[in-house]
């Protein structure tokens, strides 16, 4: 689904604007006038949150006591409205909906910034949040199983936390046990179907580098879930949370058995976080038909003018929407002289589209 046109009103240092996109679009300006921020716009319009804060009021004008943004994107009008004291009111073709989720049905979008390599370098959260994010996009039923489990686990940590006996407890985990190999089966089933993809990305951008990845569930596999739960219920009464299910689950990608983090360089992990994006979106088109919006934040960073050029293309070939922002757009001219480009500069908070 392409992002046809936006308007944002009172987000940081951006002059109200109003523009029109085509598939390819870069974003060009100086440190600080205001391109991220735009960027940041359309991530908010998308998931209703941005990617720089969790604090909304540190992204709505400082003279301002709401921000709003509004987009049409393949002929649906979308619009959010965010209040300094975090109210938020989300319409979809003029009706209000109640769930941030729903933009993500509209806007399928992917992130990459000069600190996405955090996806392989952090704590596994980001690389669940990555997996979902395809399970979500491609599996009807994966949402109400993902809260269905998010809820049992809750429950299962405040009994934990009120020192229930394990009889009690074990009424929630019958349910858990359930819903997690469900959830499970998505998870795994997912990154079947993406691996063969992936691998063959991850050759184009770095080809001299053998990546595995493989999906670890959260628990042993050899064991049984609810087995286990039982086993660990003094463990977990002493820590108060739940240490082993779907909420442990990780991606976890090695070279030369390796953790990625400690074989590759800044700039190769950049090039594997974003084959692990591409995979993502052409795996969602090839499975659903849905076309993903990708921003790519400060796109020179940790990458040469080869290397730039083998990423464009790729990201050109996903049949995507692209949003590209750099400092000086000669840095570019090259890479994507061949494409029909939409060119935007951001002076001061100023955004104009180039003739």
């Amino acid at each position: 689904m392409l992002l046809e046109q936006l308007s944002v009103q009172k987000i940081r240092n951006l002059a109200d604007v109003k523009l029109e996109f085509g598939q390819l679009n870069v974003i060009y300006g100086d440190n600080g006038s205001g391109k991220t921020s735009l960027l940041e716009a359309i991530h908010y319009l998308a998931l209703g949150r941005s990617f720089r804060t969790h604090l909304a009021g540190r992204v709505i004008h400082h003279d301002h006591d709401q921000l709003i943004i509004w987009g049409k994107a393949s002929g649906h009008s979308i619009g959010i409205q965010r209040f300094r004291n975090g109210d938020v009111v989300i319409k979809i073709d003029g009706d209000k909906v109640t769930r941030l989720t729903t933009l993500l049905e509209y806007l399928p979008l992917q992130l990459i910034t000069p600190e996405s390599f955090t996806l392989l370098t952090g704590g596994p959260t980001m690389r669940r949040q990555f997996i979902d994010w395809g399970v979500f996009h491609t599996e009807q039923n994966f949402q109400p199983i993902w809260h269905k489990c998010k809820r049992l686990l809750k429950q299962r940590n405040s009994l934990l936390k009120r020192r229930a006996n394990y009889r009690e407890i074990s009424y929630w985990d019958r349910e858990l046990v359930q819903y997690a190999q469900q959830l499970t089966t998505l998870r795994n089933n997912y990154i079947n179907s993406f691996n063969p993809l992936l691998q063959g990305i991850i050759e184009r951008f770095l080809p001299a580098v053998t990546v595995t990845v493989s999906y670890s569930q959260g628990w042993d596999k050899k064991s049984d879930l609810s087995q286990l739960l039982e086993k660990n219920y003094p463990r977990d009464l002493a820590l108060g949370y739940t240490s082993a299910g779907p909420h442990k689950a990780d991606l976890r990608l090695r070279c030369n058995n390796m953790p990625v983090q400690d074989a590759l360089s800044r700039g190769q992990l950049k090039l594997l976080v974003c084959a692990l994006r591409i995979a993502q979106g052409i795996h969602l088109r090839t499975q659903v038909d849905k076309q993903t919006i990708y921003l790519v934040d400060d796109l020179s960073s940790e990458l040469d003018a080869n290397k730039r050029q083998v990423l464009i293309d790729q990201l050109v070939e996903t049949q995507a929407q692209l949003f590209l922002s750099v400092i000086d757009v000669k840095q570019i001219a090259s890479q994507t002289s061949k494409y029909q480009t939409r060119l935007f500069h951001v002076e001061q908070g100023v955004v104009t589209q180039d003739k």
